[in-house]
Formats: structure tokens, C-alpha cells, sequence
């Protein structure tokens, strides 16, 4: 059996454009923005921190699912970590009845300095949604965040 490769063929009437891959860090210690953890182009583009509404396809039939918002809420990044909230593990539950759209988050600790901002944020981003009329923050201690509340891939690129 053949193992398949990764080669791209380059035509000039319709190139192929190579895959994304992450950067390294830099000498600044910055750390490379991490794609989302499923197969969706939309998360994909939605993880560079676009805002528009057309970011958040609404489902066929009008209704909001809780897929479209923690998809909208991958826009949301941790100020200090520079990661997503969902990737961190920040998001606990989200739950849709209607056009009233709940989230259970947490923070990494009571004492974070960003808490107001990060929950904001998750709020104004989940309002872009086509069809919500109204969002519920709750921020929940119960249980308390831990690293291994990290998705795995970005826990193993940070080293934990």
C-alpha cells in the first residue's frame, strides 16, 4: 500500500494553496495561534478573530445551535495566553432554548484581571449570531479550572 503524501500540485490556472502549518515561537516568546479542533473551514476562519455575521452560518431551518455558538465563541481569546477560551477550557456548558443562548464558563483562577473582559467579549460575540435575542453569562468556580481542562493538542504545544 502506498503511503499518501502531502505534495501539492501548483497550476496556474486554479494553484492549490499549501496548508497552513503553525509557526514556531518567536525570540518575543509569542505562540502561534491554534486552529480549531475540528474539520470546519468556517472554525478555521473564524479563529483568526473575525466578527461578522456571516461568520455564524444559522442552521437551515433558523434555529441556533449550541455547535454555532461555541464556534462563535472561538473567537474569544485569553488576553494573556493568547488562546481561545474553548481550546483553554474555559467554556463548561452551553446550552440553546429559543433564541436565548446560556453559557457555564469559568476562568483560569477568581483573581483573573481579564475575567471582564474575556466574559464581554464572549457575550458581544454570541449577540453576532443570526437569531439571538438574548445571551446569559454565568460564570461558574464549580468545578474549578484546571490545565487539564486544555484541549490536548494545545496542552501538549504548551508542555503540560
Amino acid at each position: 500500500m502506498e503511503k499518501p503524501t502531502t505534495d501539492y500540485v501548483s497550476s496556474t490556472e486554479n494553484p492549490t494553496p499549501e496548508p497552513s502549518r503553525p509557526s514556531a515561537p518567536t525570540h518575543t516568546g509569542e505562540m502561534p495561534e491554534v486552529a480549531p479542533s475540528d474539520d470546519n473551514s468556517t472554525a478555521d476562519a473564524q479563529a483568526d478573530g473575525a466578527t461578522t455575521d456571516s461568520d455564524a452560518p444559522a442552521a437551515a431551518d433558523g434555529t441556533i445551535s449550541a455547535d454555532q455558538a461555541k464556534l462563535v465563541l472561538r473567537r474569544v481569546k485569553d488576553p494573556e495566553l493568547n488562546l481561545n477560551i474553548v481550546d483553554l477550557g474555559l467554556i463548561y456548558d452551553i446550552t440553546v432554548d429559543g433564541s436565548v443562548v446560556r453559557v457555564d464558563m469559568s476562568l483560569t483562577s477568581p483573581g483573573c484581571p481579564s475575567g471582564p473582559e474575556i466574559m464581554g467579549e464572549a457575550e458581544q460575540q454570541l449577540r453576532t449570531i443570526p437569531g439571538v435575542s438574548d445571551v446569559v453569562m454565568n460564570l461558574i468556580w464549580s468545578p474549578p479550572w484546571t490545565p487539564e481542562r486544555i484541549e490536548p493538542r494545545v496542552r501538549a504545544y504548551m508542555g503540560f
